[in-house]
């Protein structure tokens, strides 16, 4: 077994067949990724689940995207690496409109997106030397940390989507 993505249910989180498999994971230190699906449903809640990752596995969950609205009003997601905001505008996920963050959005994406390069820094002595003299990192730099951070197992990346309306899957098999 080469790597692990675990889906959670935006509604039902956590789940204890999800804890005997995560233990597993740790057992054998696999390296492994989040996709949190069903952010179309009602009473998904994207943060809760990341926060149950975090309290009931013990994980070192990343957010790497965030979800745009939530049940009737998800439209999409916005990529913290990309800094951009993806508008799914079918139920076939295909096509997307990719644009700037919408304004509503920009205190949060950018609380989680300082949070996600400081983590990809702290992967390697390179990139926290930059990250600490103030200097930008690159997409790339950014990339290469969060690689680097997840084949250690120091960090678990976090996406969002719906599988069932072809939302977030792009990025899923890109990240796989």
């Amino acid at each position: 077994l080469d790597g692990l993505v675990a889906v959670f249910s935006a509604r039902e989180g956590v789940q204890p067949q999800s804890e005997k498999v995560w233990r597993q994971a740790d057992k054998y230190r696999v390296p492994r990724m989040i996709f949190v699906n069903k952010m179309d449903r009602p009473d998904s809640n994207f943060f809760n689940v990341v926060e149950k990752v975090k309290t009931r596995l013990g994980s070192n969950a990343v957010p790497i995207q965030i979800p745009i609205g939530a049940a009737e009003t998800f439209q999409g997601v916005i990529d913290l690496v990309e800094n951009k905001a993806y508008f799914y505008k079918n139920d076939l996920g295909t096509d997307i409109e990719v644009t700037d963050i919408p304004a509503e959005y920009q205190a949060e994406a950018a609380k989680y997106r300082n949070a996600l390069i400081e983590i990809a820094a702290e992967q390697d002595d390179a990139l926290l030397e930059k990250f600490f003299s103030g200097e930008t990192l690159t997409m790339e730099e950014i990339r290469t940390g969060l690689r680097k951070g997840v084949l250690d197992g120091d960090l678990t990346p976090v996406l969002v989507g719906s599988a069932i309306n072809n939302v977030g899957i792009h990025t899923l098999l890109d990240m796989i």
